[in-house]
C-alpha cells in the first residue's frame, strides 16, 4: 500500500505543467537554431525540486506522448525508457534514468478514478516516454523518487480530462507531486515562421489568463480552448495541451499561475503551477 499522511495544506504538493522541450534537447548539442535555445527551459526545470514544500514520496506524470482509449496507468515496477523520437544524435538513444515505478501508487490512481466513476485501465509494462524521462532527468537527476505514468484518453476531450484531474487531486495531500508534461505551443510546422511569435504569444496570453482565473471559471475556459485566439494554430492537434487541462483539474482549489515563459524557436511557451 502507498503510505499516506494526514492531509496538511502546508505540505500539500503542487501540480505543475511543464514544457518538456524538443525531443532530447537537454542532452545534446542543439543545432536547430541557437545553441542556447533550451537553456532557460533547462534552468526552470532545474529549479523545480527546490521549490517544493518537501521531497515528494512519488510522482504521477501525465505525458502528451501516451494515449489510450481510456486513461491507463502503468503498474510496472521497473519501467524502461521509450526512445520515441527520431533523427537525433546517437548518444541521445543511450540516455539512462532508472527511477522505479510504484505499483502501490498505480493502484491508488486506479481507485481514485473508479471512485469518480471514470473509466481506467492498467498497463503492466508501459515505460517512460520522452515526455517523462527527458524533463524529469533534469528535475530529479538522482532518479530516486518512484514514478507512475498515466495516459491521456484518446478522445482528448477537455471536460473529461478536467474530471480526471479532479479525481486525482487527493494525491497531493498524500505526498504525490502531479506533473503534466507537454507544450503550451505545439505546431511543428510553424516554428521559425514569420508570424509564429505573434500568434503564439496571442494564444499564450489567453491561456495564461484562463489558467489564472478562479478555478471554476478556469475550467470552463479551458474546455473551450480551441475557440481561443490562435488556439488551433498553437495546437493543430491538442495532445500536448491536454496534460495542462488534467493539471488544472488536479490543481483545485488553488489558482493556477504562470511560473515560466520563453520563446524558443520563435514560439511562446509557458509553464504553470497550482499550489
Amino acid at each position: 500500500m502507498l503510505e499516506t499522511t494526514k492531509p496538511d495544506s502546508t505540505n500539500r504538493q503542487p501540480v505543475i505543467f511543464l514544457p518538456h522541450g524538443g525531443g532530447p534537447c537537454f542532452f545534446m548539442r542543439w543545432t536547430w537554431g541557437p545553441a542556447d535555445t533550451w537553456d532557460k527551459t533547462r534552468a526552470f526545470l532545474e529549479s523545480i525540486a527546490a521549490s517544493l514544500p518537501e521531497k515528494p514520496k512519488a510522482l504521477l506524470v501525465i505525458s502528451g506522448h501516451w494515449e489510450e482509449s481510456v486513461p491507463t496507468v502503468s503498474t510496472a515496477a521497473h519501467p524502461e525508457l521509450i526512445f520515441d523520437y527520431s533523427g537525433f544524435p546517437p548518444e541521445t538513444y543511450q540516455i539512462t534514468w532508472s527511477a522505479p515505478g510504484s505499483p502501490a501508487l498505480a493502484a491508488r490512481v486506479q481507485s481514485l478514478l473508479q471512485q469518480a466513476n471514470l473509466p481506467v485501465a492498467a498497463s503492466p509494462d508501459r515505460g517512460y516516454d520522452h515526455g517523462v524521462f527527458v524533463p524529469l532527468k533534469v528535475v530529479f537527476p538522482a532518479a530516486d523518487i518512484p514514478v507512475v505514468t498515466l495516459s491521456l484518453a484518446s478522445s482528448l476531450d477537455p471536460a473529461f480530462h478536467i474530471a480526471v484531474g479532479r479525481a486525482l487531486a487527493p494525491l497531493r495531500d498524500e505526498g504525490v507531486l502531479i506533473i503534466a508534461s507537454g507544450m503550451s505551443f505545439h505546431n511543428l510546422h510553424a516554428y521559425f515562421g514569420a508570424d509564429t511569435l505573434a500568434r503564439s504569444e496571442e494564444f499564450d496570453q489567453w491561456l495564461t489568463g484562463a489558467v489564472q482565473a478562479h478555478p471554476a471559471e478556469s475550467h470552463a475556459l479551458l474546455t473551450k480552448w480551441s475557440s481561443a485566439p490562435s488556439g488551433r494554430f498553437a495546437h493543430p492537434r491538442e495532445e500536448h495541451l491536454i496534460p495542462l487541462i488534467v493539471a488544472a483539474g488536479a490543481g483545485q482549489p488553488d489558482h493556477g499561475k504562470q511560473v515560466f515563459h520563453d520563446t524558443p524557436m520563435l514560439a511562446a511557451i509557458s509553464a504553470y503551477r497550482w499550489g
